[in-house]
């Protein structure tokens, strides 16, 4: 088992370079959105009796970009296709980071072995919950057969392995929060706008999220394989009604985002504050500095395998999320180092955080906080 688990890390650790996350990006608008229809040319995707996911979701993509230009102006749409061609997932996400957009949308339709699920439902990157949500990512994932050398492109990624889909969802999504609100606003225009079935917001290891420099979701907008819901993709009606939630949950999450004056931080450089800088420093207690690695928004066990690579590994709940440590230093430059030995174990985007008393505080503070002591004593 550990020789399987380095195996895989050493997997990840050769699809981390096509996720170019570098910096500290500030949004305060939402001026550019990718928009990505799933599969295509000689990928069908999912095959209901009567049609292709690849033509679906094209569909469902244009109307979504032209209800977005027409009503939206500032926004400017780009899509990862915009004919039945073929686009190697490491492309799309590509399209999206060299555009430095602010938001990817992709679009997807399921299939089942049965034809009584049905619904929509949204995904962001991050551990699968369910043997279906693995269904769902290996059911995606699968694409990079279709391409050319991928073996070599995804560093021998298996996509039909469930350990290697365990290892690289455990990574730390830098934009898991951002995605999982703009999930929300989807659920819930599928649910009042389109009268769809709300399967929910969901969590699964996809690799064309898990590449991208910005929030993103993938979503499945309902099941090929039932009839009635197959009925409902194929027409105008069902196409301009999911595009118009698509739209309306975009247009909201854009509001949102720009009544808040709201701030994108990437992970290595998050720096929350629980107080304020201008307040009375904090009692005598202990401050201690530990790596922040991976967040989730369902509970993951501690001995997940993934994390067995990494010691002293801690949780703690944070902003609506679990949120994941190792390490537990008394200097901010001792907790450097050991964040360096995390980020070369895989773990790139993993960052220092500072604890008083075992509450999270701003990074600052705590550095303040010892100033202080030192000075007094």
């Amino acid at each position: 088992m550990v020789k399987r688990t380095v195996l895989f890390f050493g997997i990840v650790l050769l699809i981390l370079p096509f996720a170019e996350v570098s910096g500290q990006r500030h949004r305060h608008s939402i001026s550019k959105v990718v928009i990505d229809p799933g599969h295509g040319g000689r990928d069908p995707g999912a095959v209901g009796k009567r049609s292709m996911e690849k033509d679906i979701v094209l569909a469902i993509a244009l109307k979504t970009g032209k209800y977005i230009e027409e009503n939206l102006p500032d926004v400017e749409v780009i899509y990862t296709r915009k004919t039945d061609a073929f686009v190697e997932l490491f492309r799309r996400a590509e399209i999206a980071n060299e555009s430095n957009a602010d938001l990817f949308i992709s679009i997807h339709c399921n299939a089942n072995r049965s034809p009584a699920p049905y619904g929509a439902e949204t995904f962001v990157m991050g551990l699968h919950r369910s043997q279906e949500n693995l269904e769902v990512a290996k059911k995606e994932n699968a694409a990079i057969l279709l391409e050319e050398d991928y073996e070599i492109t995804y560093g021998g990624f298996d996509p039909n392995s469930p350990e290697a889909h365990i290892v690289f969802s455990l990574y730390q999504n830098a934009y898991l929060e951002q995605s999982l609100d703009f999930s929300r606003l989807l659920q819930d225009q599928f649910r009042e706008r389109a009268r769809r079935n709300d399967r929910g917001v969901k969590q699964a290891g996809f690799l064309v999220l898990y590449k991208i420099a910005m929030p993103g979701v993938l979503i499945e907008t309902g099941f090929l394989s039932n009839p009635q819901e197959e009925q409902y993709l194929i027409s105008e009606q069902g196409q301009s009604h999911l595009a118009s939630a698509i739209f309306r949950a975009f247009r909201e999450y854009k509001e949102d985002v720009e009544k808040a004056g709201y701030v994108q931080q990437l992970a290595h450089a998050e720096n929350p504050s629980g107080h304020h800088h201008g307040q009375a420093s904090l009692p005598e207690g202990r401050i201690s500095f530990r790596v922040q690695f991976a967040a989730s928004s369902e509970d993951v066990p501690l001995n997940t395998q993934g994390f067995q690579a990494l010691n002293q590994v801690k949780k703690y709940f944070h902003q609506g999320l679990f949120k994941y440590t190792s390490g537990d230093e008394v200097t901010l430059e001792a907790a450097l180092k050991h964040r360096d030995a995390v980020v070369k174990k895989g773990f790139r985007d993993a960052f220092v955080v500072a604890f008083y008393n075992e509450e999270r505080i701003d990074i600052n503070k705590a550095v303040e906080i010892i100033q202080q002591r030192r000075l007094t004593n």
